[in-house]
């Protein structure tokens, strides 16, 4: 879903904004936010929310999994397209 204001996009996201995800910055194309969710640092789950500003992408990557790594992708707010191992891509929006 496409939100007419900040304020409005900001209501929906219900894991908030978080901090300029600048680690990761060479893996997008604008900016993005990120928001840890739990202590990871200290052994816990890694769990973040990232936050997309408008017209933000991320390159086009992969996760290895092989020692139980990879990624899981929880959409909580907006509309964006993801790639399903390079055959099929989808526009995904959230109501």
């Amino acid at each position: 879903m496409k939100y007419g204001t900040k304020e409005a996009f900001d209501k929906a996201n219900m894991f908030g904004q978080g901090n300029p995800n600048d680690g990761f910055a060479q893996y997008f194309v604008g900016n993005s936010f990120l928001n840890p969710l739990t202590d990871f640092q200290n052994g816990q789950f890694p769990l973040f929310n990232v936050t997309f500003e408008p017209g933000c992408h991320n390159n086009w990557h992969i996760h290895h999994a092989d020692k139980g790594g990879g990624q899981i992708l929880i959409c909580t707010a907006g509309e964006g397209w993801w790639l399903l191992r390079r055959y099929i891509t989808h526009l995904q929006t959230l109501l």
